[in-house]
């Protein structure tokens, strides 16, 4: 079904998308934590990725695309940081613990970001890429020039320039 036939479902923003997709993350490192399999972290770092990149404005597909690699690695850093705490060696726990759960990670990582990839390009994703290069392209906002005198030598700001303005009347102190 296109986009333009659904109704008014649930829409979320770029922030509402990372945060679903983190809290999919954590709740299985929870669930990982409590039952001992190391898949349930990737599957339910999948599954966020899915919900999230179904549920996004398509306005914020590219910023969604891009961050699936940083919520994973945040997710797998709080949950080896709160593992680490009760260790002798909390520093070298936790290095140790992001290295092997990162590397026994990586499958999902990848398949997480290929799917969100794959789903984002279907719903318009190109035309995000193609907006962002236009407005690229434009410059921007226009950057105002130093102003110049007469001979052509910059000339200063005038005086107050650079101070905030102050609105309303002083009060008198009684």
């Amino acid at each position: 079904m296109s986009e333009r036939g659904r109704g008014g479902g649930v829409r979320l923003t770029a922030r509402g998308a990372v945060v679903s997709v983190l809290a999919f993350t954590l709740l299985g490192c929870v669930l990982q934590a409590l039952f001992g399999s190391p898949a349930l972290t990737g599957v339910a770092f999948v599954a966020g990725c899915a919900v999230a990149v179904a549920l996004v404005n398509r306005r914020d597909l590219l910023t969604l695309v891009v961050s699936p690699p940083l919520v994973f690695f945040v997710a797998t850093l709080l949950a080896e940081a709160l593992r680490s705490l009760g260790a002798a060696s909390p520093l070298q726990t936790l290095g140790l613990g992001l290295f092997t759960t990162l590397s026994a990670g990586a499958p999902w990582l990848f398949g997480g970001s290929l799917l969100v990839l794959v789903v984002a390009w279907r719903r318009g994703l190109a035309g995000c890429v193609r907006e962002l290069r236009e407005e690229l392209r434009a410059g921007g906002p226009a950057v105002p020039r130093p102003r110049r005198s007469e001979t052509g030598a910059f000339a200063p700001e005038p005086e107050g320039y650079f101070e905030p303005k102050v609105y309303g009347t002083p009060r008198e102190d009684a």
